[in-house]
């Protein structure tokens, strides 16, 4: 059996820091998995950065609350899962991401967790697992099944790497560049086409 393993953000919706960054007014937040590899450290910054301006957990879902998935990524995700099966990897939280999955039809997701305060404050995060999404592909082979995986960011490339058959879609040129034997794509026909040459060989 082979199915699909994507990244969330950057992939079928727009990234939720950013979109909460402008809303903020703090421009630091911008930074995401593209720019910084090491994923503990940008949370640190991130949650200083909340810290910082007094903002809670409910002040970035009311910012999600008005996100919707990228142009054609519902269209894309509902034309994949008539072809297999979709799982979502992604760094997000499970705090953040309900409300786009439902405007995805509810794809399969394996992310992580917030700690909040009383207060309602974000007072740090608990990953699902370490190397998440490459360890997710290594556990999918292991019972046999061939992963053909895709994704935009830094934290993408060991998952796309240890899969069968992937590519990175809209990264950006910096990644492109240092990783140029990874293919991109850059539409959701062109990443569907890959895919069917690998589901349909």
């Amino acid at each position: 059996m082979r199915i699909v393993c994507l990244d969330l953000e950057g992939v079928l919706i727009p990234e939720i820091w950013i979109a909460f960054s402008e809303a903020a007014g703090i421009p630091e937040l911008r930074r995401t998995t593209r720019d910084e590899p090491d994923y503990d450290k940008l949370m640190a910054f991130r949650l200083e950065l909340l810290a910082k301006h007094h903002l809670k957990l409910a002040d970035i879902q009311r910012v999600i609350g008005t996100m919707e998935p990228l142009e054609g990524a519902a269209e894309f995700t509902a034309a994949l899962k008539e072809r297999t099966q979709l799982i979502i990897l992604s760094d997000t939280f499970e705090q953040f991401a309900k409300p786009l999955m439902a405007k995805l039809g509810y794809p399969t997701l394996f992310c992580n967790s917030l700690v909040t305060g009383a207060d309602g404050s974000i007072t740090g995060y608990k990953l699902r697992q370490k190397d998440g999404k490459k360890n997710a592909v290594l556990a999918f082979k292991s019972i046999n099944l061939e992963i053909f995986a895709a994704g935009d960011s830094f934290n993408d490339l060991a998952m796309i790497r240890e899969a069968d058959a992937g590519c990175l879609f809209r990264a950006p040129e910096s990644i492109r560049t240092s990783h140029s034997d990874i293919s991109c794509v850059d539409t959701y026909a062109e990443l569907l086409a890959q895919i069917d040459t690998f589901l349909f060989p």
